[in-house]
């Protein structure tokens, strides 16, 4: 699941994953945020509605990383200020450690990568954010493991994963998913172990 890959589900529009909106987990999370100055980081964005919603809510500092130009041309068609800079084509695998964030949202990105690469992950957000920096957002509920993206998972393994650097303040059935989502999602907020 290459560059390639990618670019071709945005240019054959089979982005089953896109609500075509903020989640609304990740809007009412946004809704109760009071730092404006947070570096934050959405890996995966796709059409980045998320990210959106944080830059036209004042949330400037707002980063988002693809492996596909497509969806980054999207956000910047539809939100033309958003910084060229903060709209980064590439592997999150391959960013550089020395930038750091407060904040990592989680929105569909886990899923969407190979299971061998989820200790990667976590330890990729780990060396990206501050001291005291959170990953917040959805994980699937309990979805078999599958060929094809989404991948599936369950509590079990995410806690083996995330335990041994992240403090896990949040780890619960998401009660307020999209309705095509409903009793598929746990909403999470782990925080940076020191």
């Amino acid at each position: 699941m290459n560059k390639q890959y990618w670019s071709n589900r945005y240019i054959q529009n089979t982005t089953g994953w896109d609500l075509g909106k903020v989640s609304p987990p990740i809007k009412v999370f946004v809704d109760k945020l009071i730092n404006k100055k947070l570096k934050i980081l959405i890996p995966g964005s796709g059409y980045g509605y998320e990210a959106e919603y944080l830059f036209l809510n004042g949330y400037l500092n707002t980063s988002v990383v693809d492996l596909a130009k497509e969806p980054l041309q999207n956000i910047k068609k539809r939100v033309a200020n958003f910084p060229e800079k903060q709209l980064i084509e590439a592997n999150f695998f391959n960013l550089s450690k020395n930038q750091k964030f407060d904040l990592i949202i989680e929105q569909t990105f886990f899923c969407a990568i190979n299971p061998k690469l989820r200790e990667q992950y976590v330890k990729m957000c780990y060396s990206l954010l501050n001291n005291g920096g959170r990953i917040v957002g959805l994980l699937f509920y309990d979805i078999p493991l599958k060929e094809d993206p989404p991948f599936g998972g369950d509590k079990f393994e995410y806690l083996k994963l995330f335990e041994p650097f992240f403090e896990i303040l949040i780890f619960e059935k998401c009660m307020n998913s999209h309705s095509s989502r409903m009793g598929k999602e746990y909403w999470i907020e782990f925080t940076k172990r020191a």
